[in-house]
């Protein structure tokens, strides 16, 4: 970990405990807001950074204590940069990696429940503190043998609270994400399935195991191996994987045909789970991902993985297309099939949201348009965020009495915009392989 944290003696299970966690963060974010008006009453000129800097901290403080999908939503929050005010950004971010850990008396009592047994009895070594510790569960290091071993542990009564969080991060999401309420519901709706899923430690193994071994064909790609003899429903126990997280390999120095080579690993990877396998590793953020010695690059977490219905996948996909020689008739198809109009809107709203959607994926669709495209363009990506404080700013979306786009499209978007960060803190130049369908 970065810097040691102080250590968590206990985390807010029951509903009411974290409620009132909630309340009082709330209470602080107000008296923020008091506080900064009193003093732009004193200095009209005064901007939001500050305000924003003490929200974000004192949100960040609250939610790192309550783990779970709380402070998940604020990392997806912090990947979206073009949703949230930099402060939050910054701040969020540290859930990828640096939530407070869990203490040893903690982590023994969830072995006890699962294998009767404490970590010590189970392997040769095991570390007493959290060498990582992030949203859902926290890492140790341990020994069998001649195997390292990376055992992740749920943070206890992360499952059971999923919804109900859900429901109080809600007023804190509507405001930070200038959303109105019926997209918030929509987009929560398919977080909340998506979280419930991350809890749950066997359908992870069991999806880890099926994604790897599918694209174990790829170059510059490792995967761990996974033990079923210490893993259970809270508990995943893997092959250690050695070497450096995206941030530190970058802070070495590394030659521009290596970042190239990590940067080609990650497109190979999801261009084949995406338009081969259908199903995706819907979690981009840097934490999930090592750099390993000869410029291979190491898989880590398969927590969110997002299967790709095929109605959907061919619309989303056919929009893509560079010269979108598509008939009107069956473009309307496509954008009532992606939700992104209904028969409940006006001639004028059909007209706004296609052109806007049309934008939208268009731009997203740049590095298809080519056969090789540099991720370290700037200016692309202050297009994209442009294009989004725009929209998410104009009076037709805020007025819009529906949320817009297919709940697919949220993990979908998701995983590309996390993708495109990636390969941008990369600075890599890639071959943009793409199905032949959407090449020709």
């Amino acid at each position: 970990m970065p810097e040691k944290l102080r250590e968590q003696e206990s985390i807010p299970v029951s509903k009411v405990q974290r409620a009132a966690k909630f309340i009082s963060t709330g209470a602080k974010v107000g008296g923020n807001y008091v506080r900064h008006y009193a003093k732009k009453m004193v200095n009209p000129a005064l901007d939001k950074e500050g305000l924003h800097q003490s929200n974000a901290e004192d949100i960040y403080k609250s939610l790192s204590q309550l783990k779970g999908s709380a402070l998940k939503v604020a990392q997806m929050m912090s990947m979206d940069k073009n949703l949230l005010p930099r402060a939050y950004q910054d701040k969020f971010t540290m859930a990828q990696y640096s939530a407070p850990p869990l203490s040893y008396p903690l982590v023994v009592k969830t072995f006890q429940k699962y294998f009767s047994k404490g970590p010590e009895q189970l392997f040769d070594t095991f570390t007493r503190s959290a060498v990582n510790a992030a949203s859902i569960g926290q890492v140790h290091q341990a020994t069998k043998g001649d195997k390292v071993l990376a055992v992740k542990i749920q943070y206890p009564g992360v499952a059971d609270s999923v919804s109900s969080d859900l429901k109080l991060v809600r007023p804190f999401a509507l405001r930070l994400l200038n959303m109105n309420e019926k997209e918030l519901d929509h987009y929560m709706e398919e977080v909340e399935e998506k979280l419930l899923e991350e809890t749950d430690y066997q359908l992870e193994i069991q999806r880890s195991r099926e994604i790897s071994g599918a694209c174990s064909h790829i170059a510059n790609l490792n995967f761990p191996n996974y033990y079923d003899e210490f893993s259970s429903e809270r508990i995943i126990t893997m092959d250690w994987i050695q070497g450096n997280h995206i941030k530190e390999w970058l802070e070495t120095n590394p030659t521009q045909e290596a970042k190239n080579q990590i940067g080609q690993a990650l497109w190979d990877f999801y261009h084949h789970q995406v338009h081969n396998l259908m199903q995706v590793h819907a979690d981009p953020h840097p934490g999930n991902f090592i750099v390993q010695e000869g410029d291979v690059l190491g898989i880590i977490d398969f927590g969110c993985v997002k299967v790709i219905p095929e109605d959907f996948y061919h619309g989303y996909f056919s929009l893509i297309k560079k010269d979108l020689l598509i008939k009107e008739e069956e473009l309307n198809q496509i954008f009532y099939n992606l939700e992104f109009i209904s028969d409940k809107d006006t001639d004028q709203e059909k007209a706004y949201f296609k052109g806007v959607f049309k934008e939208m994926i268009s731009l997203l669709g740049k590095p298809f348009h080519v056969d090789r495209f540099d991720f370290a363009d700037d200016g692309f990506f202050e297009q994209i965020f442009e294009l989004g404080d725009r929209i998410s700013n104009d009076k037709m979306f805020k007025k819009s009495r529906q949320a817009r786009g297919s709940r697919h499209g949220l993990y979908i978007n998701r995983t590309y915009f996390g993708l495109y960060n990636l390969l941008n803190q990369l600075g890599a130049t890639v071959d943009t392989t793409k199905p032949d369908w959407l090449a020709s």
